[in-house]
């Protein structure tokens, strides 16, 4: 084999490893997604055998994160990317950090659903808010992921900038849920399990802004973190 032929070889099983790469992240993608929406199904109907699920299932994800770590590892090591390839790798181990964590704070809400369903307690119907913040986080991640899935700029400044809204969604909440407990001590319990939930919800809009982040980094090779939204806009969609 000539060193033309060598170097066609290298660089095919390269760019074959960086495709799986980006594959296996949105396969945990996937298996965070469903968790979030069981983890949100579980609290809306404090269903116990739901929340179980969840909870049991979060091994799955964590299995995932360190498999793709080691392969980004591997890649380091052995091709020594640079430039684009470099910044894959980069973008890569960041997101799933995030989704593992997203899996956490999924797995954290289904331990209030089972707190709900042992103590026979559903979701009042003046709790509503709780069920709007989950299905725009919910919403927030499906849209990163897609966003990374197309390498698309523009989807993901829109999950960055929707976080602020899901952040004034939370603190609506909370003073609601506040306003819930002095009105009726008899609701404290319930109201805690709601409000830790509320700050699961919260913390996984904030893990889906990370993501959009790193995908604007991947892209563009910019690293936005800190950076006034509308400056960052204008500077990389023009």
């Amino acid at each position: 084999m000539d060193s033309n032929n060598i170097s066609h070889h290298i660089s095919h099983k390269f760019d074959e490893e960086m495709e799986n790469l980006h594959n296996q992240v949105l396969k945990m993608g996937g298996l965070v997604e469903q968790q979030i929406s069981g983890a949100i199904e579980a609290l809306k109907y404090s269903n116990a055998p739901d929340a179980e699920k969840i909870i049991l299932q979060d091994h799955k994800v964590n299995a995932l994160e360190v498999a793709i770590d080691e392969a980004c590892t591997r890649i380091l090591a052995k091709r020594q990317p640079a430039a684009s390839d470099l910044r894959m790798v980069i973008a890569v181990i960041k997101t799933i950090t995030d989704l593992e964590r997203i899996g956490d704070e999924a797995e954290r809400i289904a331990k209030m659903a089972l707190n709900l369903a042992e103590n026979d307690t559903p979701i009042h119907s003046r709790f509503a808010g709780i069920r709007h913040l989950g299905e725009q986080v919910k919403q927030m991640v499906h849209d990163v992921l897609d966003a990374y899935a197309r390498l698309s700029v523009d989807a993901a400044l829109k999950v960055v900038r929707e976080d602020n809204n899901t952040d004034k969604d939370y603190q609506d909440l909370m003073r609601m849920l506040i306003t819930y407990m002095m009105e009726d001590p008899r609701t404290i319990s319930q109201v805690l399990d709601m409000i830790w939930a509320a700050r699961a919800l919260e913390r996984i809009g904030d893990h889906a802004k990370n993501i959009g982040e790193y995908v604007i980094y991947l892209v563009k090779g910019k690293d936005i973190r800190h950076l006034d939204l509308d400056e960052v806009e204008k500077d990389i969609l023009s």
